[in-house]
């Protein structure tokens, strides 16, 4: 099955006219290209704003009709299966637009595409992957720097999908500084991109979190510096309209701002977020997987995932500890539509800061912690019997869609904690 094809257009002026101008590949730089697809394919149009005018695309005979795009660097797509052969016009519908330059011609030829599909890529994040506590040490300045790049992901075994990253994986590095440290961020748009991207720090103070200053184009880089004023765990993500869509694609990370002194020492950290895909096809469906519109708004997900994929917490990379352990999860949902009331199966959470508050004192024993989209949420607890635990949101549905972890714990099976089958009898010397 081959991958779906997708091309890229932005809006522009040309020889006094408003157009659509190709964006990479055979079409790069041709005003309204002719776009040639073939029969049985499923195409995706990505529209970028060249230049801060609304547009749309529209292509009638598909019934297939894109999102408005209203600021200069925003995106929108339409999909549709190139069901029929012949010639057929794209346009945009804003009154005067297509008057004024804004049509070009789909044909769509007999016969399938022969050109094999890329190779899928691992994007998924290790849980371990994070950096060292920083113990304390004085403010400094830090800096941050984040790729933002579009590539095939595996989603599943046999599934692939285009993904929107931050340095390759999802969800983002996490980003460790402690409160009054100056945080210097480089955002690169990797040259290979179609999009323009941008960052958002949960964890900043000042306009659209950073997002306002970092509004790159492919190839551009773009530099915001903030003060890390508050103590706590923030989400940050892409804030390029559509944000939705460079949400789900993956772009979202977590950024801790640890209190003056440090955090109470634990044996082993994680790092683990929640996200949804909207894809075209049923979820489990072999190939090539697109984002739909249509399910992005009206909130009917197909795929719920740990750190960007179906096994990325299972097969891939399942979290590793030992009894006698203390480990602390730092857990975030990227989203973007879905709460979250995460939950490890088989254990009592001993602390959880609620909110991801550090200026408050944990709850203690807690069995589950709600954590809204763009929110987060830190947890701790003792590892005391060995044994398989599992990660999942217990809104449990969601589990047969993709979303589940393993935590496996070595050491003994202390049966005084749990065993199979009655009470033990009571041993007499």
């Amino acid at each position: 099955m081959h991958a779906p094809l997708i091309i890229t257009l932005r809006s522009g002026i040309a020889g006094g006219r408003m157009v659509y101008i190709g964006v990479g590949g055979e079409i790069d730089e041709q005003v309204n290209p002719t776009l040639q697809v073939h029969e049985g394919e499923t195409v995706q149009i990505n529209l970028i704003n060249g230049e801060g005018a609304e547009h749309d695309i529209v292509l009638d005979q598909y019934a297939a009709r894109s999102g408005r795009v209203q600021a200069k660097g925003a995106s929108t797509s339409l999909v549709f299966t190139a069901d029929k052969t012949g010639e057929f016009i794209y346009f945009c519908t804003i009154p005067g637009h297509r008057e004024a330059g804004m049509e070009g011609r789909i044909r769509v030829l007999p016969g399938a595409r022969t050109a094999p599909p890329a190779v899928a890529q691992d994007i998924s994040r290790d849980p371990t992957d994070l950096s060292a506590p920083l113990r304390g040490r004085l403010p400094q300045t830090v800096r941050v720097d984040l790729a933002t790049v579009e590539l095939k992901g595996q989603l599943a075994d046999k599934t692939s999908y285009d993904f929107w990253t931050f340095n390759g994986k999802v969800p983002g590095p996490f980003v460790r500084v402690r409160v009054g440290d100056t945080v210097e961020v480089h955002m690169k748009n990797d040259p290979s991109s179609v999009m323009f991207h941008s960052v958002d720090f949960h964890g900043a103070i000042g306009p659209g979190g950073g997002a306002e200053f970092t509004q790159a184009a492919p190839g551009e880089e773009k530099i915001v510096t903030f003060k890390a004023m508050v103590p706590g765990l923030y989400v940050y993500h892409c804030a390029t309209p559509s944000v939705p869509h460079h949400i789900t694609s993956g772009m979202y990370g977590l950024l801790l701002v640890e209190p003056e002194g440090g955090l109470p020492q634990v044996n082993r950290e994680f790092y683990v977020m929640q996200g949804e895909l909207y894809t075209t096809k049923p979820f489990g469906t072999n190939g090539h997987q697109e984002m739909d519109y249509g399910k992005l708004s009206t909130e009917r997900p197909e795929y719920f995932v740990f750190n960007g994929a179906v096994s990325a917490l299972t097969k891939a990379h399942p979290l590793r500890a030992s009894v006698g352990e203390t480990v602390r999860i730092y857990f975030g949902v990227g989203g973007p539509n879905f709460t979250s009331s995460f939950h490890v199966i088989g254990a009592i959470f001993d602390r959880a800061y609620e909110g991801a508050s550090l200026l408050s004192p944990p709850l203690q024993g807690v069995q589950t912690v709600t954590v809204p989209p763009g929110g987060a949420s830190m947890v701790e607890f003792k590892l005391q019997r060995g044994g398989r635990y599992t990660l999942v949101d217990h809104a449990l549905s969601r589990l047969e869609r993709g979303l589940v972890g393993f935590l496996q714990v070595d050491g003994p099976e202390d049966d005084e904690i749990m065993h199979k089958g009655a009470v033990m009898p009571v041993s007499r010397r």
